[in-house]
């Protein structure tokens, strides 16, 4: 961990202005921080300076349920949002599971289990208010604009969304909003292989059946989330699926899921439609962090992730499980596989240089394996600190000397984040 020399609270977008441009002014480096529940060391302040804590920013300044839309400030969290939704038939349903900051998460470009059918926090972003390093103040889309689509200009939201700190503080989100389900029902399904689990998802995928999660637990993982959780799960490789719809509509959807799980040889669903059951269910699913370091106790975590495309997921995966065996670690897989994207969570020992050491390793293949697949070194958690030497390698060096080009025009004194993704 590495601390800031200061931390500051602003409790209004003004007091950030005037913060930055003395910090600006005297060349002191700026880290934005949310909730904290980044897990790529974004918030880390390699370099000292000012932290700026954004969390007393709370307010939710606009909600329009016409135009299906909200306008939030940093300190406002998903679960925080969606509490103050409730009895207006809408919600925000990006979900990475940690109850992160709405701004945070457009920050890292977070995405989660509904992402498979809502989108990540790219296209749920439809404005973001911006203190740019030297204080000046930037509206992405305008002041006070939310078209729900835009072909005027250079996207400077989709600029800001993801790009971790490194350009400015994200000081207010206008997010775009969805109706609740009418009805909603998941389900849990266990396979003989991990592979039969992934082809399972990419079948259900290719059938258009209109899934809003359908996450992925290997045998390791499902033992793990049962024991912690207390669900009863078979120590086999898992499904989790979630439909949305009308009543009318799911019955037919049910029906077409289960036929193609069987022919996957899956087995055991048993659909839950009751709230309780459901939230239990995911509960479990959220849980899994916690559920696999109590795999080693006394031991700590590294969750790292990669993306590919459908395509190709059942032979990474596979490649994956394959390569965590033979480097002896314990390293539960689980994954919003309905987008391509998957987690292995690292149980190490922090004080064996050498279980690091391959930690480290495996962590460098998974994200080649990935690239190699015409995938990507992460899918939501983000570049931070680890993953600079990978994006290098995805993007290219003329990729990479663009986004240096683009950091140079806004932060020329490498003041915001600096050690982060470049």
């Amino acid at each position: 961990c590495a601390p800031p020399d200061v931390v500051v609270w602003p409790q209004a977008v003004g007091q950030v202005q005037e913060l930055a441009a003395l910090c600006h002014r005297s060349r002191v480096p700026m880290v934005p921080f949310g909730t904290g529940t980044g897990l790529e060391g974004g918030v880390n302040a390699v370099q000292g300076g000012v932290c700026f804590d954004l969390s007393r920013m709370d307010a939710i300044a606009e909600l329009s349920l016409e135009d299906f839309s909200v306008t939030v400030e940093p300190g406002v969290t998903r679960k925080a949002l969606n509490k103050h939704l409730r009895g207006t038939g809408l919600w925000f349903p990006v979900d990475p599971g940690a109850d992160a900051s709405l701004c945070g998460m457009a920050a890292t470009g977070a995405s989660g289990t509904n992402a498979v059918r809502y989108g990540t926090m790219r296209p749920n972003v439809l404005n973001l208010r911006v203190v740019l390093p030297d204080g000046r103040l930037l509206h992405t889309a305008g002041p006070g604009r939310q078209p729900r689509k835009r072909a005027a200009g250079y996207d400077l939201t989709s600029l800001f969304v993801g790009s971790e700190g490194t350009l400015g503080f994200l000081t207010q989100a206008t997010l775009r909003l969805h109706p609740l389900p009418e009805a909603t029902v998941a389900t849990v399904a266990s396979f003989p292989s991990v592979g039969a689990a992934v082809a399972c998802t990419v079948q259900v995928l290719q059938a258009t059946v209109p899934v809003a999660r359908i996450e992925f637990l290997d045998e390791v993982m499902a033992d793990a989330c049962s024991r912690f959780s207390g669900v009863g799960l078979p120590a086999a490789a898992t499904l989790l699926l979630e439909l949305h719809g009308s009543r009318h509509s799911l019955a037919e959807q049910q029906q077409q899921t289960e036929e193609i799980v069987r022919q996957n040889g899956g087995s055991g669903l048993a659909w839950a439609e009751g709230l309780e059951e459901r939230e239990q269910l995911w509960s479990m699913r959220h849980n899994a962090w916690y559920a696999a370091l109590a795999l080693r106790p006394g031991c700590q975590g590294y969750s790292t992730d990669v993306c590919v495309p459908i395509s190709r997921l059942p032979d990474v995966v596979v490649e994956t499980k394959q390569d965590l065996q033979a480097s002896g670690l314990t390293g539960p897989m689980v994954g919003h596989v309905g987008d391509g994207n998957f987690h292995c969570i690292l149980i190490f020992n922090s004080q064996d240089p050498e279980e690091a050491h391959r930690i480290h390793a495996f962590t460098q293949r998974l994200g080649r394996r990935a690239l190699a697949a015409g995938g990507t070194c992460t899918g939501e958690h983000g570049v931070g600190l680890g993953k600079r030497e990978l994006l290098q390698e995805e993007l290219g060096q003329e990729g990479l000397d663009t986004l240096r080009s683009i950091k140079a025009a806004l932060d020329p004194h490498n003041l915001m984040n600096p050690g982060k993704v470049l």
